[in-house]
């Protein structure tokens, strides 16, 4: 073996050992961080979902195993009963909570919102984003300056406002405070959307033939079907869970209460068991948890389509 042969072996064997404690170093470094990731993950899935869990436990458990066992977190199946739910769910009438009826109510105040809100939000983001107009950067701006303003501050003008058209004990008149309220936020959230889809689509549709309104319906608005969806959910939430509003306009009227309303008449009552506010708690929270889901699985469906097509 020749010397120049020894010192190529030399090096190479004194490159491989200041290798060495280097890669034993990153591996190190990715084994600790893949633990700590998941222990974070666990750390934020616990927090998360354990009121959540413990809210639901508590709405099927009688109210004497509680007495007898405050701080158990968890109950056999034989303990565990509906009956919190018949009471929450019947009339007033028959003994219970009526939250029946103020389910019905607030799906009714939601669903009717999340359309005005929709149908008036989709041409007014449209034109923001497309149609040049004096102004038009100043009134982007403007949609959003009524969140300068705590809602407070709007609650009285409003009721007096509404009091005069005769609509300050309606649900007509809620359901048009809460549009605008979110109409704004809506137009802003669209706006972006909007101004993401090439204006060279839009071009094309126009050699076709197709109209302003007609481009509108059969092409922008198959594009930005995730936004409208993430939008019609952010509008339901607010219509679902408000509670200012709700208060100031329908307090006097118990058969027009809202679910959030009657929540709150639940937690002030002294009579009432805490497992009947539990079951209360649930059915205010389980219907956005399912159209979080639905709305997921669309946005998901939405964009891969779009993906696809593109």
């Amino acid at each position: 073996m020749s010397a120049t042969t020894t010192r190529a072996a030399g090096r190479d064997t004194l490159e491989v050992v200041r290798r060495r404690p280097g890669r034993t170093r990153a591996t190190t470094e990715e084994r600790v961080f893949a633990v700590l990731r998941w222990a974070l993950i666990a750390a934020l899935v616990l927090v998360t979902a354990f009121p959540f869990y413990y809210m639901l436990l508590l709405s099927f458990v009688p109210i004497e195993s509680l007495l007898l066992s405050p701080s158990r977190l968890w109950f056999g199946l034989e303990t565990l009963t509906v009956e919190t739910y018949r009471t929450v769910l019947a009339s007033a009438d028959d003994g219970g909570q009526g939250f029946g009826l103020f389910l019905r109510n607030s799906a009714l105040v939601a669903l009717a919102t999340v359309a005005v809100t929709i149908l008036v939000a989709i041409p007014g983001a449209y034109a923001v984003s497309r149609l040049p107009f004096p102004g038009r950067r100043q009134v982007s701006t403007l949609f959003l300056a009524v969140y300068l303003f705590p809602t407070v501050v709007l609650a009285v003008p409003l009721f007096i406002a509404f009091a005069r058209l005769g609509l300050q004990s309606s649900l007509v008149g809620l359901m048009l405070v809460y549009v605008v309220q979110t109409v704004p936020v809506s137009i802003h959230m669209l706006r972006t959307y909007f101004a993401t889809i090439p204006a060279s689509i839009e071009e094309a549709a126009a050699i076709d033939g197709a109209g302003r309104v007609a481009t509108l319906r059969r092409v922008v608005l198959p594009l930005a079907m995730p936004s409208i969806t993430s939008t019609g959910l952010y509008v339901f939430m607010i219509a679902w869970n408000e509670f200012l509003f709700a208060l100031l306009f329908l307090s006097a009227q118990p058969d027009r209460w809202t679910v959030s309303l009657g929540l709150a008449q639940l937690s002030n009552g002294i009579e009432v068991p805490k497992t009947v506010l539990m079951a209360g708690s649930v059915i205010l929270t389980v219907p956005i948890v399912l159209l979080y889901g639905l709305a997921e699985r669309a946005l998901t469906e939405g964009l891969t389509s779009g993906a696809d097509k593109g």
